[in-house]
């Protein structure tokens, strides 16, 4: 019998590498939206990270026919009053650039608003919604946060998104100085995939024996 598919909804290449590598050990065939460069872009326009990661989902097990497991995550700061929250991935929008928004400028925007704001009232954490769809059917979701603090400047090469500047204050270091094994037990997504993998073991893994059989 072949592998399941499942299609993880981005085209985030960093997302796609973690999640690849969180599912390594389930017998399904991975594909991104990669694979599929005709989807037209789904437009974020939720007011929550799960109405985003529903949207997302639904869209693409529909538009595949394929299940689809998607999230929206992003970073809320207690001192901003929960921002850039759903803004996360285009918080620097705003901003006037010679090219378009990245990660650095996001997080560069951030630590210009907190400019000021003293170590103990940086607290922040990373929020991940996930969710799981079939086509034209049912949805589960599941919820996974990693808290930390914002770093007064950036530190570390690895990860992507604002891992530069959020610091876990039990490892003495950012996330992106933190090794990616390290990252995949303790991040905001693995949180969440971890307990969205039971679901898509019952419900996209054929049973041992059958496995077996084949």
């Amino acid at each position: 019998m072949d592998a399941p598919n499942l299609v993880i909804a981005t085209h985030n290449l960093g997302k796609i590498k973690e999640l690849h590598l969180l599912l390594s050990d389930l017998s399904i065939n991975l594909m991104s939206l990669q694979d599929f460069p005709e989807l037209p872009e789904i437009i974020e326009d939720g007011q929550t990270f799960l109405e985003n990661a529903q949207k997302k989902a639904r869209t693409v097990a529909d538009y595949t026919g394929l299940p689809a497991l998607a999230d929206d995550s992003g970073l809320e700061v207690a001192a901003l009053a929960g921002r850039p929250g759903v803004h996360s991935a285009r918080y620097a929008a705003d901003r006037t650039y010679p090219h378009t928004p990245n990660d650095e400028d996001n997080y560069l925007k951030l630590l210009d608003e907190l400019a000021g704001v003293p170590w103990d009232q940086r607290q922040a954490q990373f929020v991940c919604e996930m969710v799981l769809a079939f086509p034209k059917g049912e949805m589960t979701s599941s919820r996974g946060i990693c808290q930390g603090m914002i770093a007064f400047k950036p530190q570390g090469q690895r990860g992507f998104g604002y891992d530069p500047v959020f610091w876990l204050p039990e490892y003495g270091c950012t996330m992106a100085q933190v090794d990616l094994a390290l990252k995949n037990q303790i991040s905001h997504r693995a949180r969440a995939l971890q307990q969205m993998k039971s679901i898509i073991t019952a419900q996209l893994q054929p049973p041992p024996a059958m496995q077996a059989a084949t």
